[in-house]
């Protein structure tokens, strides 16, 4: 027996579109920014300190994308 709630909210479900983050863009930004200055501050400037808060950022912003992806498939 088929339940009509069941197959009307699947139905629902299919027909709307996954939402559309406005922070992926901005987290993409960071990870470019993040990995660019990491690059620079560790070897062309031979500040690892600074290179390595630029790579633990770079690092987070990886993290939210896959996160974000995961949650918006």
């Amino acid at each position: 027996m088929n339940d009509l709630d069941r197959t009307a909210e699947t139905a629902e479900t299919a027909a709307t579109p996954a939402p559309v983050t406005r922070m992926r863009p901005l987290l993409w930004l960071v990870l470019i920014a993040g990995v660019a200055a990491n690059v620079t501050l560790s070897s062309v400037l031979d500040n690892p300190w600074a290179g390595s808060a630029f790579g633990a950022l770079a690092l987070a912003s990886g993290v939210a994308l896959a996160m974000n992806h995961y949650r918006n498939r």
